[in-house]
């Protein structure tokens, strides 16, 4: 896990160099967790994820699919 002040931020190519595929970069502000700078592809996998969950989770609430079901089919 790669954590670093946000005052390393004042170099930010460094920082953003380190920013990889499945490897964000944490970011401190006064001790604590405040941001994380990810890889484009790697917000783009999240958000889809998220919608998809999102979607399923709607389906079960309109009685359409069972969410367990559904996890079982695509092994989630």
């Amino acid at each position: 896990m790669n954590i670093k002040p946000i005052s390393d931020l004042r170099n930010y190519n460094q920082v953003l160099q380190e920013v990889s595929n499945e490897q964000p970069v944490f970011l401190t502000k006064n001790g604590r967790g405040k941001y994380a700078v990810i890889d484009i592809e790697d917000y783009d996998k999240l958000k889809a994820s998220l919608e998809i969950i999102e979607k399923l989770k709607e389906a079960e609430t309109s009685g359409t699919i069972d969410l367990n079901e559904a996890r079982e089919r695509f092994q989630l």
